[in-house]
């Protein structure tokens, strides 16, 4: 059965990368462009890993990840920001993501970074 990812990405061409590398590598992908409905469809749908960026819509990337540790606590997230700041990739490992790519990045490094995740929870 496909691993299921939730895509939670503002900048439609960084969604239209996203989306057709995952696929290409065989995940089922939903696509939210804020966190609000990120949060809708995480209620209706069991996904098996998280992609979010942190600046985001309506309900921010760090909002988000609170909502799905207190909820969905065994889903693994990993953050994707232009932020190279020390300190906003220290508070997103410290509110328990398991992974921090900084953008713009290489398609293979997300491949990897993305089956490293979801091999962790098998």
């Amino acid at each position: 059965m496909k691993k299921k990812i939730l895509v939670v990405e503002d900048n439609p061409m960084v969604v239209k990368s996203l989306e057709f590398k995952l696929i290409k590598e065989g995940y089922d992908v939903t696509i939210s462009i804020d966190g609000r409905s990120a949060m809708e469809q995480l209620e209706s749908i069991e996904f098996d890993l998280v992609l979010t960026d942190l600046m985001l819509p309506f309900v921010s990337g760090s909002q988000l990840i609170e909502h799905i540790k207190r909820t969905h606590s065994k889903i693994p997230i990993i953050v994707l920001s232009t932020s190279t700041q020390e300190d906003i990739i220290t508070e997103a490992f410290t509110m328990g993501v398991d992974d921090f790519i900084t953008k713009p990045f290489s398609p293979n490094e997300l491949s990897l970074r993305v089956k490293r995740s979801l091999s962790k929870v098998q």
